[in-house]
């Protein structure tokens, strides 16, 4: 069995931001040379996930509004978590909605997708580097 593992760095300028990194994961696939597998790529950090949804950009309008909210960022007074000093209680709790990780099957040296899937980093409390993982297993 082979087994690949590359690191992705993201630095969204604003607070919150959605980014496609299917491209940089279809690449990764490629470079392990894994024909039959998966791919896991997930966020290695409390307030960002990964997920996979349609690349449309009505739908990641509805996201941040939706995401808003369930857990709106202000008044940051309301979460006992920014009793710390923080002010990010919130981008934890949309990390938890959004998920952690996604696995994706390897057919044929490609990522086996059903119509319209991408996958996306999401970013809940940016203007800092933060990194997704990619570990890819198979022969």
């Amino acid at each position: 069995m082979k087994t690949y593992r590359k690191d992705l760095w993201f630095n969204v300028a604003g607070r919150r931001g959605m980014v496609n990194i299917t491209q940089q994961v279809r690449e990764c696939v490629t470079e392990s040379g894994v024909l039959e597998g998966l791919a896991l790529v997930n966020a290695m950090h409390i307030t960002a996930s990964v997920f996979i949804n349609d690349e449309e950009s009505g739908l990641h309008q509805d996201y941040e509004v939706w995401l808003e909210r369930l857990a709106p960022h202000e008044p940051v007074e309301q979460y006992r978590h920014n009793r710390t000093g923080e002010d990010n209680a919130d981008a934890h709790l949309k990390r938890q909605v959004m998920g952690r990780e996604v696995v994706v099957a390897i057919t044929k040296g490609e990522l086996d997708f059903g119509p319209w899937e991408q996958i996306f980093y999401g970013e809940f409390d940016g203007r800092r580097k933060k990194r997704v993982l990619v570990k890819i297993l198979g022969e």
